[in-house]
């Protein structure tokens, strides 16, 4: 990619829109394209969770990893910490694009300190998001309603924020997830190759 950076995506989007379901189907689709990297995250949860494929840790290795520097990014919410690790920051600084799951409450600070940034806000109707909730089986009827309160305010202003409805069939939501990545990728890299002259 000629030296740019790449581009980071942060996906968001209030708990049962399918945020994990899209990033994996698109990490199976984009597994042969160098230009994509989808880093696994650390979290303080048990491998065997339903859920993403990530790396579990107690929450006193998570606070080493977090000391010794070990993430690009990390946050907590919902009673667990995350974490990106550093790999993306070198993926990025490569020209790759990272794709990583993240809480609205570290956008900001990602803007901040890496750009280009796109966001990409996944959205599902309440009757969608009860329902995927409840299939998951990890919280109560009275947890279930909070959550699904808190998403009907949930919302993320900015340029950068491209918008993802997920309420149909998973593939078909996959097959705009990656369209969104390759497109946003291809008007990127142009965009900066015109303003550059790097295009000859």
């Amino acid at each position: 990619m000629g030296g740019q950076r790449g581009i980071l995506f942060l996906v968001a989007g209030p708990s049962g829109v399918g945020k994990d379901s899209l990033i994996d189907g698109a990490r199976h689709w984009l597994a042969d394209d160098y230009s994509f990297h989808f880093p696994r995250r650390v979290i303080t949860r048990s491998e065997q969770a339903v859920g993403e494929d990530h790396q579990g840790v107690t929450t006193a290795e998570f606070d080493r990893l977090e000391a010794d520097g070990a993430f690009m990014l990390s946050w907590q919410a919902h009673g667990h910490h995350y974490g990106i690790p550093t790999s993306a920051e070198r993926a990025l600084a490569n020209g790759r694009a990272v794709i990583v799951n993240v809480s609205r409450q570290i956008i900001d600070l990602a803007r901040r300190r890496w750009q280009p940034v796109r966001v990409i806000l996944v959205s599902a109707p309440r009757e969608v998001l009860a329902e995927r909730l409840a299939m998951r089986g990890r919280e109560s009827e009275e947890a279930i309603q909070r959550r699904l309160d808190r998403a009907d305010s949930y919302e993320i202003d900015g340029a950068d924020v491209l918008r993802l409805v997920n309420a149909g069939r998973l593939d078909r939501a996959i097959d705009c997830f990656v369209a969104l990545l390759e497109h946003e990728l291809r008007t990127t890299v142009t965009s900066i190759e015109r303003e550059t002259g790097l295009s000859g």
